[in-house]
């Protein structure tokens, strides 16, 4: 068979599988939302380049979004398997419904308590020696952003269900939203909200998201609530994993912000050019994240209960697939890093030097982004089988081989170093959890 053949029977076969064109199209709407947010951050950096509001912006946003990211994704990762199980009982799935959406409010509300409480600790021991006027601002922002932890925990599980009666478009484009929003206060509302511009936005967004999911979950009656039933066997087993992947969840979120712990130290400016030195790689990543995550988790879940070694099988190919044709995309990006950093950011506050560093800082994170994606294939994996322990040991060596190496890599290479820590972590981690992985097929 020629390459023609070849090429031409590869596709014929793909655009067959559903799996792919689920993808596809996941693929193809996040690109739009991607897009939207990626010229949101242009925006932002002609607003604000590498300045003291940026910075405390997202110092501001790490406690919402570490909250979001550890504890309600976690519950949303664990959520998607469960219930898939818990359609194939003959347990009302309205009461598995009811019993989560009680979790995340509880869990949600607990948090924002927990979080304004520790503020004032949180920013003394990570962010000390800076001056009242510094830490007013982070407040001023913080307060405004707290609210979104509800919000975004009630999208994450409607966005879950969504995903898992394969409504991925809708589960897809809600984040535009917030970007939209973001652009349009920028826009014509800078000068009225002025140094808490960012913070509104984001709780706007996060308010517009929920409400279009749950408009949706509804008229697709996919939302069936009934009483909640906290003793149910699925409920119980869902609850016995929530544990170890919210411990794993928890210890790889505490990696950016012991990253910006250490950014901090440098000089003002370090957390902002790491930031937009994440824009470009997070740009294609999480179009490639989101795609493979929201289709392979319900996918992989159905296929082990029926099938596990074709599951084992289909990792191994998707993995294959994937990491060539990054590797493939990567290189010219790293080739033209200069240009590409300059014609994207380099106007009004953000200068021709700041165009320097963020362009190193760059082709570092681009040479772990292979890894970085592949590592979230396998989660997808391991999470369906529900081997979440092991995950939270490995996040527990990365995150502390990542302040290790945070401390000695800072102080040989200042701010160049804390990136080239976050790369190293990501190929270590993969292929960790690439070796385990691979044994789940003998068991």
């Amino acid at each position: 068979m020629n390459i023609k053949n070849y090429i031409t029977s590869l596709f014929q076969s793909l655009r067959k599988n559903p799996m792919v064109m689920n993808v596809v199209a996941v693929a193809s709407v996040t690109l739009i939302v991607k897009g939207f947010g990626f010229y949101k951050e242009i925006v932002v950096a002609s607003s604000f380049g590498l300045s003291e509001l940026l910075d405390t912006f997202l110092i501001a946003s790490l406690v919402p979004g570490f909250i979001y990211q550890v504890f309600l994704g976690a519950f949303k990762s664990v959520f998607i398997p469960n219930y898939i199980s818990e359609q194939k009982s003959d347990r009302p799935i309205g009461s598995f419904q009811s019993t989560s959406f009680m979790v995340t409010i509880g869990t949600t509300i607990f948090f924002m308590v927990l979080a304004y409480l520790f503020t004032n600790t949180f920013l003394e021991l990570f962010f000390p020696n800076h001056t009242e006027a510094y830490y007013a601002l982070i407040k001023t922002q913080f307060f405004y952003l707290l609210p979104c932890i509800l919000f975004w925990g009630l999208s994450s599980l409607l966005s879950g269900l969504l995903n898992i009666h394969n409504e991925f478009k809708y589960s897809t484009i809600y984040p535009v939203f917030t970007s939209i929003i973001i652009l349009i206060l920028l826009f014509f509302f800078k000068d009225v909200f002025q140094e808490k511009v960012l913070a509104v936005a984001m709780l706007l967004g996060s308010i517009v998201e929920f409400l279009f999911l749950a408009i949706v979950a509804k008229s697709k009656n996919i939302i069936k609530l009934n009483k909640p039933d906290f003793k149910a066997e699925g409920t119980i087993f869902m609850f016995k994993q929530l544990p170890a992947k919210v411990s794993s969840g928890f210890l790889t979120g505490l990696i950016p912000i012991t990253d910006k712990y250490f950014a901090a130290q440098l000089v003002v400016g370090s957390i902002a050019a790491i930031n937009y030195a994440l824009k470009i790689p997070a740009f294609f990543t999480a179009i490639v994240v989101l795609a493979l995550s929201r289709v392979l988790l319900p996918h992989f879940s159905k296929l082990i209960t029926e099938n596990k070694e074709e599951a084992s099988n289909q990792l191994r190919k998707v993995l294959k697939f994937v990491f060539i044709s990054l590797v493939f995309f990567i290189i010219p990006i790293i080739l033209f890093s200069d240009s590409i950093v300059a014609f994207i950011f380099e106007r009004n506050q953000f200068t021709s030097e700041d165009t320097l560093l963020v362009s190193k800082l760059q082709v570092i994170l681009l040479i772990g982004a292979p890894f970085y994606i592949c590592d979230n294939i396998i989660v997808q994996y391991l999470t369906s089988l529900n081997k979440n322990a092991f995950m939270a040991y490995v996040s527990f060596g990365s995150m502390t081989l990542n302040i290790i190496l945070d401390f000695i890599f800072m102080k040989l290479y200042g701010v160049y170093g804390i990136v080239l820590c976050t790369t190293t972590i990501y190929i270590i981690r993969s292929l960790v959890l690439f070796s385990y992985a691979n044994k789940q097929k003998k068991i």
